[in-house]
């Protein structure tokens, strides 16, 4: 059974990720905490509920979404994964920290390269990584198809997608990526985005007017926004 805990983190309120299963090993998602009390609210969860991080997985290298990471990895001494075309991000977010007057991320951390179709383990749950190129070079979302359950970063939001206009950013790549690889999904797939709430495939396929006018009716439309379960942040 997967478990998944939701933390709203920094001024853009990024979403990070803490997920588990039944063997309480995990992983943290996208560690946008940026000062003591957000990563504290964090490890705080972490111990109370016994869980076992054994890795961070990145979506992207954007700065809110990696504050967290240095200090994450060295107190749990854990691997730290990402697509390596995002590394260019991650050397150059002070350019975005400056205009937005916050505090400088990570320049530089080790991490393994993440590639297409890549499967990623913790206990009995498997994720496998899309890679999704548009908002940055090398974002990706993360698939657990038997749970249902898509992180899709800053590629796909409820009724919008990534930006693209930051000097990495590429929006027929976006578009491509999503129409690509996310769209043809399972109706029925759950959508956590990296900001927002959580939506599911087959809305955004039918509702998202970013994807006009690729959108298609769906055939069998039984899912209803207010049939997400989420309690407090937990999904």
């Amino acid at each position: 059974m997967l478990n998944i805990r939701k933390f709203l983190f920094n001024p853009f309120q990024e979403t990070t990720l803490l997920l588990w299963d039944d063997t309480q090993e995990g992983v943290i998602v996208d560690p946008g905490c940026m000062d003591p009390e957000e990563k504290e609210s964090l490890t705080a969860y972490i111990a109370k509920e016994q869980v076992r991080p054994v890795a961070i997985w990145l979506t992207h290298g954007h700065f809110d979404h990696i504050y967290g990471v240095p200090d994450l990895a060295g107190t749990y001494g854990i691997p730290v994964f990402m697509h390596p075309d995002d590394a260019v991000m991650v050397a150059n977010n002070w350019q975005l920290t400056r205009r937005y007057r916050l505090p400088d991320a990570p320049k530089d951390f080790p991490f393994e390269p993440l590639q297409d179709g890549q499967e990623l383990r913790f206990g009995h749950t498997v994720f496998s990584v899309i890679t999704t190129p548009g908002h940055t070079p090398g974002g990706v979302c993360f698939l657990d198809a038997a749970d249902k359950v898509l992180v899709s970063g800053d590629t796909l939001f409820a009724g919008s997608i990534g930006r693209t206009d930051s000097e990495w950013g590429d929006y027929d790549k976006l578009i491509v990526s999503i129409m690509d690889k996310l769209m043809g999904l399972d109706g029925d797939i759950d959508v956590i985005p990296g900001h927002g709430p959580v939506t599911n495939i087959g809305h955004e396929r039918t509702h998202n007017p970013f994807l006009q006018p690729f959108n298609e009716p769906e055939e069998e439309m039984d899912w209803d926004a207010d049939g997400i379960s989420l309690d407090g942040d937990c999904l």
